[in-house]
């Protein structure tokens, strides 16, 4: 028998460490892990976090195989990964009808509960009774969701959990404007309830929406209907409102330490590395002490200071938690982890031995992290006058299984068992990598011939809408409508995507529907959708702010191309030329470069090659399609026989019939299959 490597043993050794502190916990039915030994619930975070090193170790012994046993060992540790990960989901879909409540109301009392029975997957209090509003955790699950199944994972079975997935997202995809109560779970730092927008929750939102974006969640054994897909608008108005946010956590905590899990491992959600340095130096600042780091400023949790009997503080009694807040080893787990992924080997020594100091030996010398260090009372004066010099004692959960499973993983990735890679098949590392300079492609088109005609004496050479065939032009809100078919599921009561306006970064590429290719005008030039559409100043003014925004803020392969179209609205008041401004404009685009943005102007047939392509897979024939066409005694060739603008029609013909009062189950795929 072949002896066992060094790198063996020691693997060997993390194995017992993760049965020991995590796996022994793990539900047999369920898969869910209970807080601690006296917590028995399941949080939704703490489960995602303490099963990290389960998975980062089945991935260690998938790469660093002795011999047929660790194989098998790696299969029985993801297998427990995916168990858990499909506990949480089978939480959370029995409460489908919060997540279709959700979307259109962003309330409190529809929010998707925070903790369940770790043994039934059932809710545990009431809507009223906990702080469920947490989009960091729903989004932590969307976000490791994605890595997971990027490394090879099997977690997503069936399209209705596909659709739920994808409900989620609509579910998440708000958190740039929804005030939530924080990966803490009590809101502002009063603990009076109230909610408040926390930067550590748009920052994993906004990571959880990139990573799933067009991910096919059935793996290599996927196809089209298994697709996920994300608006690009809906991303960026989480990075605008991060950036904006940071180094501040949210209107009450000037500086939160949570902030790490957005500036670092696992987000990545920051893309300013400067930002990023100065967050991480703010909470080095200003929450690090000898045990580890204090959540927030004036943190009063399992300090001397607070009265066990009330949940809520008065505002004055937050002085009282200065310079006494407990510290959190867990923190330090962060640090060691960031270093590894930028590549800061004194950062990961110096953090390293620092935690050693304050882990814990249990039961045959097996190292524990403590949930955190406290002031003795009897030595509360004393640390008032002279913060950071008293012996704190550990209080809490021990181990803290959140932080132990990261302690596990960061010490599997710097004994090299694992590679940054590794961890993060979707790269989301090389957020602050800077991205080459954008250019904008403008394609300029005549709505008629008449105003082709009228361009060409201008010396602008364009096609008509009707030209550019096969390639097809619509205005924007009929992408809305398509939009809004996403992630429909009648089975489950889901309705989809709710119909929203979309923004330029949604309208600025090429769509692939059913073997025809769409571009989409711009909103703001949507008469029908803006009145101030027939302001022609107004229009031109728009069209300088969205190029400009574009060339800042587009992030996706391939360049945008925005489709401009003169129409009749766009002429002088006689009707012969072109409206001044309008061909002022036209010609600084010519000259490539107006509103700050270089500009590219072409035909549409040009830009094919160059442009960002997007495939709706979910608008194909699919299960759906063939059970309306069944319904109809239609086969599913009858599908690709129709002509797009058949379809489309369909959609206008259904927004004009909810004007018109139809009822809402004459839907347009009736009319349009009709």
């Amino acid at each position: 028998m072949r002896s066992r490597s060094n790198s063996g043993v020691r693997l060997d050794g993390y194995a017992r460490l993760v049965q020991q502190t995590i796996l022994c916990h793990q539900n047999p039915v369920t898969g869910l892990l209970p807080a601690s030994c006296d917590h028995k619930d399941a949080w939704v975070r703490d489960n995602v976090y303490s099963i990290l090193a389960v998975w980062a170790l089945g991935l260690a012994y998938r790469k660093n195989a002795d011999r047929d046993e660790d194989k098998a060992k790696a299969y029985e540790l993801e297998q427990s990964v995916v168990k858990l990960m499909r506990g949480i989901l089978q939480c959370m879909m029995r409460q489908v009808h919060k997540v279709e409540a959700f979307k259109y109301t962003q309330s409190t009392r529809d929010a998707l509960h925070a903790k369940y029975n770790t043994s039934t997957c059932a809710t545990v209090v009431g809507d009223d009774q906990w702080g469920h509003l947490q989009l960091d955790a729903t989004s932590l699950y969307l976000l490791m969701l994605a890595q997971m199944t990027a490394s090879g994972l099997h977690i997503i079975h069936s399209l209705d959990e596909v659709n739920f997935i994808q409900n989620l997202v609509f579910y998440t995809e708000a958190a740039y404007k929804t005030a939530d109560f924080g990966i803490w779970e009590r809101g502002d730092k009063t603990n009076q309830g109230i909610t408040e927008l926390n930067a550590s929750s748009v920052g994993i939102a906004k990571a959880a929406l990139e990573a799933l974006d067009e991910l096919d969640l059935f793996g290599a054994e996927g196809g089209p209907q298994s697709v996920i897909h994300v608006l690009s608008d809906e991303v960026q108005h989480c990075q605008s409102i991060l950036h904006s946010m940071l180094p501040r956590a949210s209107t009450s905590k000037e500086i939160d330490a949570s902030l790490l899990s957005v500036i670092s491992y696992p987000a990545f959600a920051v893309e300013d590395s400067d930002l990023v340095e100065k967050t991480k130096q703010e909470i080095i600042c200003k929450l690090q002490g000898r045990y580890g780091c204090c959540r927030f400023l004036r943190d009063g949790y399992r300090t001397p200071k607070e009265d066990p009997n009330r949940l809520y503080y008065e505002p004055a009694e937050l002085k009282l938690f200065e310079n006494i807040e407990c510290e959190w080893p867990l923190f330090w787990t962060y640090f060691i982890i960031d270093g590894i992924f930028t590549g800061n080997a004194e950062q990961v020594q110096e953090y390293r031995e620092a935690l050693d100091g304050v882990l814990i030996k249990g039961k045959n010398g097996i190292r524990l992290v403590p949930e955190l260090y406290s002031v003795p009372l009897e030595k509360v004066d004393e640390e008032y006058c002279n913060p950071h010099t008293v012996d704190r004692v550990p209080l809490g959960k021990l181990p803290l299984m959140w932080g132990q499973s990261l302690y596990i993983l960061g010490c599997l990735m710097a004994e090299g068992f694992l590679a940054p890679g590794e961890i993060d098949p979707l790269n989301r590392r090389f957020s602050t990598v800077v991205k080459p300079d954008v250019v904008v492609q403008v394609c300029i088109l005549a709505e008629t011939d008449a105003i082709k005609a009228l361009l060409r004496k201008e010396d602008i050479d364009v096609e008509t809408v009707a030209d550019v065939y096969p390639i097809r032009v619509q205005p924007a809100r009929i992408l809305s409508h398509i939009y809004a078919r996403l992630g429909r599921n009648k089975r489950m009561h889901l309705s989809g995507r709710p119909f929203r306006h979309m923004g330029v970064l949604g309208t600025s590429k090429f769509y692939d529907i059913r073997n025809n290719i769409f571009t989409f005008t711009p909103q703001f030039i949507d008469q029908q959708q803006f009145y101030l559409a027939l302001d022609n100043k107004m229009i031109v003014e728009m069209l300088r702010t969205d190029l400009s925004y574009l060339c800042s803020r587009w992030r996706m392969t391939g360049r945008p191309t925005v489709t401009f179209p003169i129409s009749q609205t766009m002429l002088d008041e006689t009707g012969t030329s072109i409206h001044p401004a309008v061909l002022a404009t036209l010609r600084k685009l010519q000259d490539g470069y107006f509103g700050g943005a270089r500009i590219q102007t072409g035909r549409l047939s040009e830009f094919l090659t160059t442009s960002c392509r997007t495939h709706l897979s979910f608008m194909d024939p699919g299960l759906e399609g063939k059970l309306y066409a069944d319904d109809y005694g239609l086969s599913l060739d009858s599908f690709s026989d129709l002509d797009p603008e058949d379809w489309l029609h369909g959609f206008r013909m259904s927004e004009d019939g909810k004007e018109m009062g139809w009822p809402p189950s004459c839907t347009w795929d009736m009319l349009w299959i009709s």
